[in-house]
């Protein structure tokens, strides 16, 4: 059953003195989308949604989910993230979209978007001129119905807060595990603090915290296991490849014989490196590097290139 909102309510959301709040998907215990589902039995509305984390706080601020599911999505499909904005947008700052398979404990980043969030790009404005995110799920992030898809933003100017809001959703997928980086946590109790940026020609600043964050594994069981430091991009030292190297199976892809956790054949772009995996009978590959200055895409035909 959908909540409404009375008019009491919203005015009072929108006279707080607050920055950003996603709206869809619907983050648990928002009253800034009507569409959104009631707060669970003993829960209240979140009035301050747009407000950074309490430096004490609990990642996603609220740890008792909500009872079904408020989106499903399948993996390798492309979705769309809306926010609503307060009076400022601080400059910009790195942001990044994450998920977590063990109860909010550990996150692993599936999209960023750094230097400038929010912002079109270097401005002297502090209006938001980018509302909303649009990309692609990783093609094997585990199935879940219990998974937690999260938000977070680290401003440039101002108060060095950190910026979380949560959403339960449920994720259709064959594969049993996900690798890629673990979510950046600044300026919050028992984590590094990342400065206030200098000004509109410094965007690089606390960079390092996202460039140097260790990758990690996530399963669709909820256990998450520490994987392989990733190599800087500029340190990678590839195999040389022709200008344009396609990676497709000879034949259609079919189910794994022994149930493996993706389809025999198929081809998976790595996230944050340039590079593929190759599905063997239910088992993803090792790491396969693309060629120098080149990078992974998918060609909307079950395989992928390394290409310009």
């Amino acid at each position: 059953m959908l909540f409404k909102i009375s008019a009491i309510v919203v005015a009072m959301v929108a006279s707080a003195s607050a920055q950003m709040a996603m709206i869809e998907p619907c983050t648990r215990y928002t009253p800034n989308n009507p569409k959104c589902p009631a707060p669970p039995a003993g829960k209240t509305l979140d009035l301050n949604q747009k407000n950074p984390l309490g430096k004490s706080e609990p990642l996603c601020k609220h740890t008792t989910p909500y009872t079904t599911p408020v989106a499903t999505w399948t993996a390798g499909q492309s979705i769309t993230t809306r926010f609503e904005a307060g009076e400022e947008v601080h400059g910009g700052g790195h942001l990044q979209f994450s998920l977590s398979y063990d109860g909010g404990k550990t996150f692993v980043v599936i999209y960023e978007e750094l230097k400038y969030a929010f912002l079109s790009g270097p401005t002297a404005k502090n209006a938001a001129t980018t509302l909303s995110y649009t990309f692609s799920l990783p093609r094997d992030i585990p199935a879940s119905d219990k998974a937690i898809f999260a938000w977070t933003w680290v401003n440039a100017v101002g108060s060095r807060d950190f910026y979380m809001n949560c959403a339960d959703v449920a994720i259709k997928g064959y594969s049993n595990s996900f690798t890629g980086k673990q979510m950046t946590i600044a300026n919050h109790d028992g984590y590094p603090t990342i400065p206030e940026f200098s000004g509109n020609n410094d965007t690089d600043t606390g960079l390092e915290h996202y460039k140097n964050a260790p990758l990690i594994t996530v399963t669709g069981d909820g256990s998450t296991l520490s994987a392989v430091k990733p190599t800087p991009v500029e340190e990678l030292k590839p195999t040389k490849v022709e200008r344009v190297l396609v990676i497709a199976s000879s034949s259609p892809a079919v189910p794994s014989p022994i149930g493996g956790g993706c389809v025999h054949g198929s081809t998976s772009c790595a996230f944050f490196v340039p590079g593929f995996y190759t599905c063997i009978w239910g088992v993803w590959s090792s790491f396969v590097p693309c060629g120098a200055n080149t990078r992974c895409k998918y060609t909307g035909h079950g395989s992928v290139i390394c290409g310009w």
